[in-house]
């Protein structure tokens, strides 16, 4: 029972891995077209969402170096809880980066071009993140995995951040309510925060109790 065990759960780590490489890849091309869309338009909100994007690649390769040594329990105990913490920082720096240029937008006032590049990258993030993220809940229910389970809630803010990018191109293209997507952005700031301070404190999760063995 205990080998079928560890084969179990190194199967669960392989595909922990891949969802890592597949978030890195994705994120890194998803930033890219951001922040180039985001320059070209001069919209904020498209230059944040890649610069999200772009802490995605930080979270997905802080996990892939947790779970190299997912074999040795004392290590990876020790790297689960240096993962949740860099996950952590990575929560605040995107808060705080949200709630400045939020406000900045709301002071100048400044409405950015049509993107239609800027939407069709939100839309198809909105179908991408749910289901990634979903994927990696799975992961870190299986792993108890407390650092697994903040990235997948970090991919989880993407498809929020992903509805409020195209409501916000949206709403200011056909309305013109150029304060529609900044208000909505300070919205999520705090909630991003709290998770970002949990994970900084070393907090492991209710949802990643159980699965095929405790971290």
């Amino acid at each position: 029972m205990a080998d079928i065990a560890v084969l179990e759960r190194m199967a669960v780590v392989r595909r922990g891995r891949r969802l890592e490489y597949f978030t890195i890849a994705w994120n890194s091309l998803e930033g890219l077209v951001a922040l180039v869309a985001g320059a070209i338009a001069g919209s904020i909100s498209l230059v944040g969402f890649g610069i999200d994007s772009l802490m995605e690649v930080t979270s997905g390769s802080v996990l892939l170096w947790r779970m190299s040594v997912d074999a040795d329990v004392l290590r990876r105990e020790r790297n689960e809880r240096r993962a949740l913490r860099v996950v952590g920082i990575c929560f605040l720096f995107l808060a705080a980066y949200i709630a400045y240029e939020s406000a900045v937008d709301l002071w100048s006032k400044r409405a950015p071009e049509h993107s239609i590049a800027g939407i069709v990258l939100a839309c198809v993030s909105l179908v991408v993140m749910p289901l990634l993220s979903r994927a990696k809940r799975k992961v870190g229910r299986a792993l108890g995995s407390a650092a697994m389970h903040a990235d997948a809630k970090q991919t989880e803010f993407c498809t929020y951040l992903s509805a409020i990018l195209l409501a916000g191109l949206l709403l200011n293209a056909v309305f013109g309510l150029w304060w529609a997507d900044p208000v909505a952005a300070l919205i999520m700031v705090p909630i991003i925060a709290k998770e970002g301070i949990e994970g900084v404190q070393g907090k492991a999760c209710d949802d990643c109790c159980g699965g095929i063995a405790e971290g």
